[in-house]
């Protein structure tokens, strides 16, 4: 069979680093081993049920079965509007500071190559979401990261980048409540955000996906509750993890609306919206009681509290997770991150992700998610905790 070269384009894209770990979960799991895996981001739980009668009930109507609109329907905006005022006291233009995407990530990749030209940069936090990179690469830009560490609460210190760097970065990617480190955004740090971007034009993109979860009373910031957020970036937010519908791609972006229509302009030529139904129970989904809401997010930090405990029990010193489902967890002294998670999948056949997969700062760290039963979690800890290494 004749083999075709790939573009430069597809050359470009960075490796994706999870493949070799998913590879060796896969073949313990073939061998007959009971993997529990905690490497993964993917919702455990099902989406609640009001919300899938909704979509039932939306297939039926027969103007759904046709093309969407190109910028997904009005009643959908205006139900991310009237959230966005409830939630977090923001008011949006439907019309124009809105735009609906098929996840997240959809967004998150092509905003690089709406904003960015070859050769300009973007600043990326280090660790961080991995995906960030590959619209950069796409359009042939250049990253640079600001680290993230834990003396600092894991958010980046603006200080210590270097001015020349801040004036010539375009696009900066922010994410909080914080994947992979679990740390948390503070008001003062997004007034600062603002800041910084208007003083050398940039464009800030906060990736909201774990909106919802915040532990110990906390509400997770928008950033868009920071005064002039609106005028130098844009939110992203997904109904992935707030509603466990992963599998149904309905995310939408918000804010400056000079970026929304360049967002908007590159769907029209690449996408269809999302078939109306999922559309009504998007929209469904976001006006109803959150009781749901409440209740996921309870469930996930009575995980937090049970695994946490059941480490440091071990003799693990790991810090409780802020939000999000995940535990940024140090690894013991002698491991690199790599040779650390290796160890728990081949003699606990426990599955963590090492943190250098997502940046050369993640390197002394493991994540380990908590999209797995109060049970499964409890294994898990036993498991590791038979190894004897603390």
């Amino acid at each position: 069979m004749r083999r075709f070269e790939p573009s430069d384009t597809v050359k470009r894209l960075p490796e994706q680093f999870f493949a070799k770990l998913v590879k060796k979960a896969h073949d313990l799991t073939d061998a007959g081993h009971d993997v529990i895996n905690l490497g993964q981001g993917n919702p455990d739980l099902p989406t609640p049920t009001h919300i899938v009668d909704e979509l039932k009930y939306a297939a039926d109507n027969p103007e759904y079965h046709k093309y969407s609109p190109f910028r997904g329907q009005l009643f959908l905006k205006e139900a991310i509007s009237d959230f966005y005022k409830k939630e977090y006291n923001v008011s949006l233009d439907p019309a124009r500071e809105v735009a609906i995407l098929a996840g997240s990530k959809t967004g998150l990749v092509d905003l690089s190559q709406c904003l960015l030209n070859p050769g300009d940069i973007a600043l990326l936090p280090d660790p961080g979401y991995p995906d960030y990179m590959s619209g950069i690469a796409i359009a042939q830009a250049s990253t640079s990261f600001m680290p993230l560490r834990a003396e600092h609460d894991f958010l980046p210190d603006y200080a210590s980048l270097s001015s020349d760097i801040l004036d010539r970065a375009k696009l900066m990617f922010l994410n909080y409540p914080n994947n992979p480190t679990a740390g948390m955004a503070t008001p003062s740090f997004f007034n600062e955000t603002v800041e910084v971007a208007k003083r050398h034009h940039i464009c800030v993109c906060h990736d909201f996906a774990y909106a919802a979860i915040g532990f110990d009373g906390e509400k997770p910031q928008s950033f868009l509750q920071s005064e002039g957020a609106k005028e130098i970036g844009i939110e992203m937010y997904t109904l992935s993890k707030t509603f466990n519908m992963a599998g149904w791609r309905a995310a939408f972006a918000v804010g400056n609306a000079s970026v929304i229509e360049t967002i908007n302009l590159m769907q029209d030529h690449k996408y269809m919206s999302l078939f109306g139904a999922v559309q009504q129970a998007a929209m469904h989904a976001l006006v109803s009681p959150q009781d749901a809401v409440r209740q996921l997010v309870t469930t996930y930090e009575k995980r937090r509290d049970l695994f946490i405990d059941a480490l440091r029990r071990a003799g693990w010193h790991v810090p409780a997770p802020k939000g999000t489902f995940f535990a940024w967890l140090p690894v013991p002294a002698g491991y690199s991150s790599e040779e650390f998670a290796d160890l728990l999948l081949e003699k606990a056949h426990v599955v963590v992700a090492p943190g250098i997969g997502f940046g050369d700062h993640g390197e002394g760290f493991v994540r380990a998610g908590l999209v797995a039963s109060e049970e499964r979690l409890r294994e898990a800890a036993a498991r590791i905790e038979k190894l004897n290494l603390f």
